[in-house]
């Protein structure tokens, strides 16, 4: 373990020393207002608490993934461009993963500069604590940084992931290890093909935040995340963090839904969920979700009622990301 702690800490060393970053210890609570002027005299995006972590976030995070410019290769100009605008339109949560081909990459481009003003979370795939590591170390390095705020186990679907996770050598002591020598504040997990497996993870430990699949289509699935995982993550004071929000944007063929406004407001309307991240293909679709975001306010019972009903007949097309292990 002396070994190990001594690696780790001149890893998270290199990589401050390297990029000019101050360590964890100067971000506490809620995060830094304004990063620009350019936002001065612009609508705020309403921002909320994220569970127990006792940090507020702006309902609206960039997602790394999807079929975006950030997961691409040879797309590193748009890429940050999109990063830029995010930034300067007053978006301070972002979200990752060390499977997310160049994003962690393209992050590190930008991001570095305002590590004490933003709230920047990754995962890894790896469930045994070795696999786990190595790829917290590359995550590190990729986005110049010293330390996540959110690390978390990314796309558990089964019984037996979760057994290995928590089981001897699992990836929970990686977890653990790092929270413990402050190179992750917080740890969570991640899914989007069973919710009951989600359920039984939160069970099991305590973890700070979940990331789950939270949208109309997916209220009529068989299994939905909705009503299973919501109440378990407020029990234990867990962070929900939506994605699959637009279902990668099925959610707005024609007679689905009309548009953003009716997606996330449905999601941003159930109760527990704190954030959603929603990735962008280019900086105009960027800059209408930040509309979105900063327009929004509680739907009544009767719109969600309404939005559930333009799904109902065509919730199979919209959960097609259920079926993905």
């Amino acid at each position: 373990m002396t070994r190990r702690k001594t690696r780790r800490t001149f890893l998270a060393t290199s990589i401050a020393i390297a990029s000019g970053i101050v360590g964890s210890a100067a971000l506490k609570g809620n995060l830094t207002p304004a990063l620009t002027t350019k936002q001065t005299g612009k609508p705020k995006m309403p921002e909320r608490l994220l569970g127990k972590t006792g940090v507020q976030v702006p309902i609206l995070g960039l997602g790394g993934a999807g079929q975006t410019p950030l997961s691409k290769e040879n797309s590193e100009a748009s890429a940050i461009a999109i990063i830029q605008q995010a930034l300067e339109l007053g978006i301070r949560y972002f979200d990752t993963a060390a499977s997310y081909g160049p994003s962690e990459d393209y992050l590190g481009k930008v991001l570095p500069t305002y590590r004490q003003q933003i709230f920047l979370a990754s995962k890894t795939g790896k469930f045994d604590r070795d696999g786990a590591w190595r790829e917290l170390e590359r995550s590190l390095k990729r986005l110049r940084t010293d330390y996540l705020d959110l690390w978390q186990i990314h796309s558990v679907a089964f019984s037996e992931q979760l057994d290995k996770i928590f089981g001897k050598n699992g990836a929970l002591e990686a977890f653990e290890e790092a929270k413990q020598q402050k190179l992750v504040r917080f740890v969570g997990i991640t899914g989007h093909h069973e919710p009951a497996i989600i359920v039984e993870g939160l069970r099991r430990y305590n973890f700070d935040t979940t990331l789950i699949p939270v949208n109309a289509a997916d209220k009529h699935h068989p299994r939905p995340f909705i009503p299973s995982v919501l109440p378990i993550a407020q029990q234990k004071n867990v962070g929900v963090i939506a994605m699959k929000v637009p279902a990668y944007g099925n959610l707005f063929k024609p007679g689905v839904l009309e548009g953003m406004h009716q997606a996330f407001g449905y999601t941003l309307s159930q109760t527990g969920v704190n954030c959603a991240v929603i990735a962008a293909e280019n900086v105009e679709q960027l800059e209408s979700n930040v509309k979105v975001a900063q327009a929004f306010q509680m739907l009544s019972a009767t719109a969600m009622a309404g939005i559930e009903q333009r799904t109902a007949a065509a919730w199979e097309n919209n959960t097609f990301f259920r079926a993905w292990t």
